[in-house]
């Protein structure tokens, strides 16, 4: 059984992003969540939330399938961050000139298995 979360157009840089997901893939879910608790980065609370939604929707799929749900037995299956769409600002500069200012969005896509089904 796999359950799979996705958060959209969060705004933290893909390349930030990807630096948490990469330090959970293969992983734990339990295990995972606790990394991501302690992380220093500020792009750990998205990839966290996201997580937890996957774990939460494991949870409702093992309970509509009548089947026993142990958190512990989550691994994260696949886990990957998606460039979203990018806000164009502007910024004065000298003499009447202008800077753009890209502000960066990520897809962040989370997929827990049990770990029969993660083989």
């Amino acid at each position: 059984m796999e359950a799979k979360a996705i958060a959209r157009h969060v705004r933290v840089t893909p390349r930030k992003a990807r630096r948490m997901v990469n330090l959970i893939r293969g992983k734990q879910a339990t295990e995972a969540v606790t990394i991501l608790k302690f992380a220093p980065q500020s792009a750990a609370l998205p990839v966290l939330k996201t997580l937890e939604s996957a774990i939460a929707n494991a949870r409702v799929k093992a309970d509509k399938a009548g089947e026993p749900f142990r958190e512990n037995d989550l691994v994260i299956k696949e886990t990957y961050v998606d460039e979203g769409v990018t806000l164009k600002r502007f910024r004065a500069r000298a003499q009447g000139r202008a800077a753009r200012i890209n502000k960066r969005t990520s897809h962040i896509t989370v997929v827990v298995a049990s770990k029969e089904g993660a083989r």
